[in-house]
């Protein structure tokens, strides 16, 4: 099926269409529930924006914890209207009775549903490269605080308080091993989490490919017609064109032969009265 050919069919305007045709009929019930998803999509198309560049914070000095947890959050609710909208598509997928326009509001929402969740999952895929690294860089650190303690302790020898404030020191420095421990597998669990969504959403891109592979041969069936329609009308337009240019010409040669018989018909009474 050409482009042009999907252009032009697009744009064309729906009220042409008969409400006696149950093939071409409008669906109010169709329009409100498409119109719905194509606004959803539209926020998460703002979402996917918002988190790009909230990840791209992530690696560097203004990361935070803040902005981890935006990035989670946004990733979170993104997944899910994907889902949601995913969802609708296969009941606008499962509807009857469309006609052309509404199969063309049909494929149109799924490509551009295709679009933006192909871009959500390479940010996804960034999100956990990024919180991978930041994890595995903080899991580090967090080794070298861990040893420092012994490293004071063996310095430190004989006296009492002394050691009484080395084994404050020890117990404040494991809380907050502890403390950033927990952080860090709470950061793990999370990018575990990121990556089941990541496959979910795997699934779903495949059952929207599947759709719009499908609606593509119906597409093409319907370009297929429509050209034909365009054919078939073209031939009937000059057919109509030569049938009207030989009617033309028999009047023409109607009006010779009444013109001579005329001329003839008064050469003849001329005759018969001189």
């Amino acid at each position: 099926m050409s482009f042009d050919h999907s252009s032009n069919l697009e744009s064309q305007p729906t009220n042409w269409r008969r409400e006696d045709d149950p093939e071409f009929s409008d669906d109010p019930e169709f329009r409100r529930f498409t119109s719905d998803l194509n606004d959803k999509l539209f926020g998460l198309t703002s979402n996917v924006s918002r988190l790009s560049s909230q990840i791209a914070l992530i690696g560097t000095r203004r990361e935070t914890e803040r902005v981890r947890e935006r990035v989670r959050d946004l990733i979170d609710e993104t997944s899910n209207g994907f889902k949601e909208i995913g969802d609708g598509l296969k009941r606008v997928s499962a509807w009857h009775d469309l006609g052309p326009a509404q199969r063309f509001t049909q494929s149109k929402l799924n490509r551009e549903f295709q679009a933006s969740l192909t871009e959500f999952q390479v940010l996804q895929r960034t999100a956990i490269e990024k919180e991978r690294a930041s994890a595995a860089t903080a899991r580090a650190a967090l080794e070298d605080q861990s040893g420092s303690p012994s490293q004071g302790q063996s310095q430190y020898g004989g006296q009492q308080q002394q050691q009484q404030e080395q084994e404050q020191l020890r117990l404040a420095s494991q809380d907050e091993v502890d403390f950033q421990e927990s952080l860090i597998i709470e950061r793990e669990s999370e990018i575990r989490n990121i990556e089941q969504s990541v496959g979910e959403l795997n699934e779903l891109f495949r059952d929207v490919a599947h759709m719009v592979h499908e609606q593509g041969e119906q597409l093409d069936v319907i370009d297929h017609n429509v050209v034909g329609v365009l054919d078939d009308t073209r031939g009937a337009d000059t057919e109509l064109r030569t049938a009207h240019r030989h009617q033309k010409a028999a009047r023409n040669k109607a009006c010779c032969l009444l013109l001579i018989l005329a001329v003839v018909l008064v050469v003849v009474l001329l005759a018969v009265l001189l």
